[in-house]
């Protein structure tokens, strides 16, 4: 494809799992035409404000906040902030004259793309769940293309207008090159053993620390290495509770800055059930437990899982049941090689490679169509 001279808006953020794949569909515009000149649109206080700059790119920040399933003096608020952000996206859009706008999903990808739509700007979005939320239902109605992770969205969207391309992964994980010597250095291995990784994302995960915190000794007991990333909220409770138990194999982290090195150590992952960490342990072939957070819209976190569980691809165990069974179940596999390399060759065939390339090149189709 030729070399376009373009504004391209990208809006949305909230979480890593929005904004990463988000800047790796910048870096792919960029890639293909250093001409474009992108501007990032995302909420106040949200990661996006920090981990968008740090990429190289400008943002413009909403203050803009997620919905309870309640009616409140808070939900009042939020419905004024909408406007608000509504209105200030219709400036910012005025201002720079975007070609073309993307929604990624979280808060800002609404007001933003439904106000590039109603001033005849192309918009697309990108759904990155098995099910999709409520944002981009209403928005697939009026966008000019839908790029989909997964199969049989046909339900929600219309079908005239969705590409299914996978979802963008960070490109400093899918492109390591770090030796076990390196692994070994950073998490202080002192033997060659096999390695379970738990993720609770940058906030942590309860119900999986939890499940963890009280089978502490019988991993210490355990012939592996355990990395616990705990989150920065319960980060001083579990390591706590680690060095009071005595147990060397485990190391715990609140975050863990050389993910490359944690994933490439690990034989099994545990995590919570977010359409972009899915993408990355297919593109890293890891064997996966996953624990689905209650606590998100639509429950998808859960669809997202049983698409795996359905292909023999994952482990599924639910937020209700980790206490019980979740550490037991992590023991089980990792003594068992066969399931691993099972769960990995088949998690790995469920990924679509180049997602931001494919989703860069169907932005750029909607420019060259207005020319």
């Amino acid at each position: 494809m030729e070399k376009i001279k373009a504004n391209i808006i990208i809006s949305g953020g909230g979480t890593g799992g929005h904004i990463f794949p988000a800047i790796s569909i910048a870096q792919a515009l960029q890639q293909i035409s250093p001409d474009i000149k992108i501007l990032f649109v995302g909420a106040k206080g949200k990661i996006e404000e920090k981990k968008v700059p740090e990429a190289g790119f400008e943002i413009k920040l909403i203050d803009i906040r997620g919905f309870e399933r309640k009616i409140s003096f808070e939900t009042i608020k939020n419905i004024f902030r909408l406007f608000v952000s509504y209105f200030k996206c219709r400036k910012i859009i005025k201002q720079f004259k975007p070609d073309v706008v993307v929604g990624v999903g979280g808060y800002a990808s609404g007001p933003l793309v439904y106000a590039a739509v109603k001033k005849g700007i192309p918009a697309l979005i990108q759904e990155q769940n098995s099910y999709p939320g409520i944002t981009n239902k209403i928005l697939s109605k009026s966008v000019d293309k839908i790029c989909v992770a997964y199969d049989q969205t046909e339900r929600f969207f219309p079908a005239e207008k969705i590409v299914v391309t996978g979802n963008p992964v960070r490109k400093d994980l899918t492109q390591m090159s770090v030796t076990k010597e390196e692994v070994h250095n950073f998490f202080g291995f002192e033997e060659d053993k096999k390695v379970i990784l738990s993720l609770g994302g940058s906030g942590g995960a309860k119900s999986i620390n939890e499940s963890i915190k009280q089978k502490i000794n019988t991993i210490s007991q355990a012939n592996i290495y355990f990395i616990w990333q705990t989150g920065k909220t319960y980060y001083e409770e579990y390591n706590n509770a680690v060095i009071e138990s005595g147990a060397k194999n485990i190391k715990v982290y609140d975050f863990i800055s050389r993910m490359d090195l944690a994933f490439k150590a690990a034989d099994l992952v545990i995590s919570r059930a977010g359409a972009g960490t899915i993408s990355e342990l297919g593109c890293l072939a890891k064997a996966t437990i996953l624990v689905p957070s209650p606590n998100v819209a639509e429950d998808h976190q859960t669809k997202n899982a049983t698409a795996l569980v359905n292909k023999n691809a994952a482990i599924l165990i639910s937020d209700k049941d980790a206490n019980e069974k979740l550490v037991d179940e992590a023991l089980r596999l990792i003594s068992n090689q066969d399931k691993l390399n099972e769960l990995s060759t088949n998690i790995f065939n469920e990924k679509l490679s180049d997602s931001d390339v494919k989703i860069a090149e169907e932005v750029l189709k909607l420019i060259k169509k207005q020319n």
